[in-house]
Parts: structure tokens; sequence; C-alpha cells
């Protein structure tokens, strides 16, 4: 069958089969550079929690940052929860995670009480 002009103008993008719930603007590839913005190389423990938090977020039309918090720490419970993920994200699992994924962070996710250090 020959392809249409709109086949070759437009082709067909299939999301990644690894992160099915992932934004339609998301790429691993930035992930990738968000993550070098904060200098940290990505292991499969960070796919894992970017490949959870997006699923979640699609599961969840207003995400509650508790429950998300909980759910975080139940799934990566064998590893040391929600310490292990402060351990590979500093900036926080859920505020930095949701930058990694390419999601908006839910309302309260970072701290900026805590002001400048310079």
């Amino acid at each position: 069958m020959a392809e249409s002009m709109n086949d070759i103008l437009h082709p067909y993008q299939p999301r990644d089969p690894d992160f099915p719930h992932a934004p339609e603007d998301w790429s691993r590839a930035s992930a990738e550079r968000a993550a070098a913005d904060d200098n940290l190389t990505l292991t499969p423990a960070h796919w894992e929690l970017i490949r959870a938090l997006q699923g979640y977020f699609a599961a969840h039309e207003r995400p509650n940052l508790r429950e998300l918090h909980d759910a975080l720490d139940e799934k990566f419970h064998a590893q040391g929860g929600i310490k292990f993920l402060y351990g590979i994200l500093p900036g926080g699992p859920v505020a930095q995670g949701c930058r990694l994924a390419g999601i908006e962070p839910p309302a309260g996710s970072a701290d900026k009480s805590f002001g400048s250090v310079q």
C-alpha cells in the first residue's frame, strides 16, 4: 500500500512502550536533559520512578500529594522507600521526579520556605 502525503509529512510516532502513560510532549531525551540540568545520571531506579509517577498521574484526575507520597513509599519499600528516593533525587521524589517525568507537580510538593543557601 502506498503511503499518503500526510503519512510522509506527519509520520505516526508511537509512544515509548516502556512509558505508556507519558505526556505527549515527553521523551526519554527530555528526561535525560532535565536530569543533566540537575547533575544527575538516570539509573534504572530513576526510570522506574518516572514510570510510576506518569502512571499515577494518568490514573488520578486530582493528584493528592500525601497519597502519592505514600504510594511511592510503598512501591519502593524493598529499596528503602521514601528515604531511598530522596537519596536518588535530592530535590524530592515528587517535585524533582515530576520534572523528569514531564508532569506538573502537585501543589505543596516543593518546600520554598527554606530560602536561598547562597
